[in-house]
């Protein structure tokens, strides 16, 4: 489970995906702003490798015909939000739309393509096994891809100090591509962050304080298939530099309250 790769057969996998979707109740929700470009061969990819798995995309206040685009490809449901809100409010959006629809786990997967879609069995397989929630961790052994600079300094101090936060080891906590179970679902219906990194970095704070167990399964990140990011890279360091700084004070924090005990 947590930061081993484990080998998967696909009866395995197979029963991982009827274990979960119960005709359906495994959701696929995909965040989408602006991605026309990409997401048509994102959603071609989910049908042919997850056909036992229901979709739904969140436009997040897309200008691009994203959602029009996802009606005419019959193969995922849309919600459509009225601007632009962020990764963490379109995923508070699908987390209430599974909660309302009855789905028992919820798998996150971005629209850009770097997600690979067979990677989504193996997530629910470790919902089988046990844990409410489950990265898809790229820094974990698998594949080549680096980040450098700051960003590389910030990311592994990220990682430990959430590791201290959730008792569990833990390499990639910036990563969007997740699966949530039933439990889950239920917490981030209502608390999920809303704010840039907060849905990946806050989101599991809140899953820790909540009592759910959390762990992580190596992926490798493709090469996105088109379009352009949602933020600059001088954005992403920013706020990466501010997640730092709040999580180093609640660290220390708590550990001026354990001396203080």
């Amino acid at each position: 489970m947590s930061g081993a790769h484990r080998p998967w057969t696909r009866d395995a996998l197979d029963s991982a995906l009827v274990e979960q979707g119960h005709g359906g109740r495994a959701l696929v929700v995909v965040p989408a702003w602006n991605e026309a470009e990409a997401l048509p061969a994102v959603l071609v990819e989910l049908s042919s490798k997850i056909p036992g798995v229901d979709v739904l995309v969140v436009d997040d206040g897309s200008t691009d015909g994203t959602a029009d685009l996802v009606r005419r490809s019959g193969t995922a449901s849309v919600v459509s939000l009225p601007f632009n809100v962020g990764v963490g409010g379109a995923m508070r959006a699908g987390f209430l739309y599974a909660e309302r629809n009855g789905y028992r786990a919820v798998v996150q997967c971005d629209a850009d393509g770097q997600h690979d879609p067979a990677d989504i069995a193996r997530l629910l397989a470790e919902l089988d096994a046990g844990l409410d929630v489950v990265i898809g961790a790229r820094f974990a052994g698998v594949g080549t891809y680096q980040v450098g600079g700051f960003r590389r300094i910030a990311m592994k101090f990220l990682a430990s100090s959430l590791s201290r936060i959730t008792g569990t080891r833990l390499t990639d906590v910036t990563s969007g591509f997740r699966a949530s179970s039933a439990r889950a679902v239920a917490v981030f219906a209502r608390e999920y962050p809303p704010e840039y990194l907060g849905d990946t970095i806050e989101s599991l704070v809140v899953a820790r304080r909540a009592g759910l167990s959390i762990g992580q399964l190596p992926v490798e990140l493709r090469e996105r298939q088109g379009g352009t990011p949602s933020q600059s890279s001088f954005k992403s360091v920013i706020y990466l530099g501010r997640a730092v700084l709040v999580l180093g004070l609640a660290v220390l924090h708590r550990g001026a309250g354990k001396d203080d005990a």
